[in-house]
């Protein structure tokens, strides 16, 4: 069935590596297409599901290199927990497992995502491939939902490493919470190229300028007042930027809270990079919502902003938050699971808990710009130092060989 799909060049490559991915968008499509980009040797077969409300599969593949990728399509994968439409998927990736372990020598089958990574390890141990990699990208038993939700996630995770396959978390904090289940794991912590070429002075039609004779004082908050805006002349908005889906992990109900507190303040610009389906929780004012983006120009916003906040709920090592230390960016991340392994606390950011100690950040952060300079080159020295694409994808290429 699958033999018309592949090139006998592609067979002359050295590692035959199939990677599934459920969600084949946002922060997952990013660490994938890294992945291939950067293991040019090897031949990258992508068994992919599709989710059209966040970005069409299409769209996804034209980022991707055409040299040595081939995709499949997984026709009956989906988010949602469904014992029949589960079965399902199974079944079918099974079939699709077991069809290209015949036509080819598997190296590995690498899973992406907490979906992809209980089906395929259970279909790989049933069609007999024995080198499988499982790689969480955000642990789902984090989510912050009922008892009886995280409890069913944990379980489904002991019940899926029982299969086989090496768990492989990205970051510090995400190896502690699979280790805390009693999960064997190892951490390899995501990385990112580093560029010169976006990094520049603000110039994007977003950025409009601001009355620099306007005075304004700030309102109060639960604690006491906070600081209050200088009156000296500043040049244009001050940019607080994020990027990624928007929905629940991503918490833009707190987003549009720091937003919103900003809102009569000309000087301040907040800027969502993506689009989900909870875009309607985004109504403050002086929130842009880009809509999706190619990497180049998402990357560019990034680079023209002066503050990249994140409001996550958990993560596994944000890429969006690596690309924004690589373009010299000090970050404001909440304190959960993936975030707090990114931030040298004062050095290129800080942690909060709430939407009141974001507010306090942002206002010591907007009178104190020298400072963020300062911050900046420090998030690109940690970006280089210790979320370097290079050794990452090293890390992953042994994994495989093994």
């Amino acid at each position: 069935m699958y033999m018309n799909v592949f090139y006998i060049p592609y067979l002359l490559l050295s590692m035959k590596i199939v990677h599934v991915v459920e969600p084949f968008a946002s922060g997952i499509a990013t660490f994938v297409r890294s992945l291939v980009e950067n293991l040019q040797e090897d031949l990258h077969i992508i068994v992919h599901g599709e989710r059209e409300q966040v970005m069409k599969s299409a769209v996804v593949k034209q980022h991707f290199p055409k040299d040595n990728v081939r995709f499949i399509r997984w026709k009956s994968a989906q988010r949602e927990i469904s014992l029949r439409k589960d079965t399902v998927a199974f079944i079918e990736l099974y079939n699709i497992l077991r069809r290209l372990k015949k036509q080819f020598s598997i190296d590995a089958v690498h899973l992406h995502s907490s979906k992809s990574g209980f089906l395929g390890r259970l279909a790989c141990k049933m069609a007999g491939i024995n080198t499988v990699i499982y790689t969480p990208n955000g642990a789902p038993f984090l989510v912050k939902g009922t008892r009886f939700t995280n409890y069913l996630y944990k379980q489904l995770e002991k019940l899926g490493s029982v299969f086989g396959g090496q768990v492989v978390c990205c970051s510090p904090s995400e190896w502690q919470a699979y280790k805390a289940l009693g999960i064997n794991a190892v951490n390899i912590n995501n990385g990112v190229a580093i560029r010169k070429d976006l990094i520049k002075s603000k110039s994007n039609p977003l950025i409009t300028k601001r009355n620099t004779n306007e005075l304004v004082v700030m309102p109060k908050v639960a604690g006491g007042v906070l600081p209050k805006l200088s009156p000296t002349a500043r040049p244009p908005k001050f940019r607080v930027v994020t990027s990624g889906r928007i929905e629940d992990q991503k918490n833009p109900a707190l987003f549009n809270a720091i937003a919103r507190y900003f809102e009569e303040f000309s000087d301040f610009e907040f800027c969502w990079v993506g689009d989900g389906i909870l875009r309607q929780q985004l109504t403050s004012k002086n929130i842009i919502i880009t809509g999706w983006l190619s990497s180049e120009e998402s990357m560019r916003l990034i680079a023209e902003a002066d503050l990249y906040l994140s409001t996550s709920l958990f993560e596994g090592l944000p890429f969006s938050v690596l690309e924004a230390l690589s373009l010299k960016k000090p970050v404001l991340l909440t304190d959960c699971v993936g975030n707090r392994d990114i931030v040298n606390k004062g050095l290129n950011g800080n942690l909060f808990r709430n939407e009141d100690e974001a507010i306090v950040k942002i206002l010591q952060y907007y009178n104190n710009q020298d400072m963020l300079k300062v911050m900046g080159e420090y998030s690109r020295q940690h970006c280089l130092q210790e979320f370097d694409v290079r050794s990452t994808f090293a890390s992953y290429r042994d994994l495989y060989k093994s």
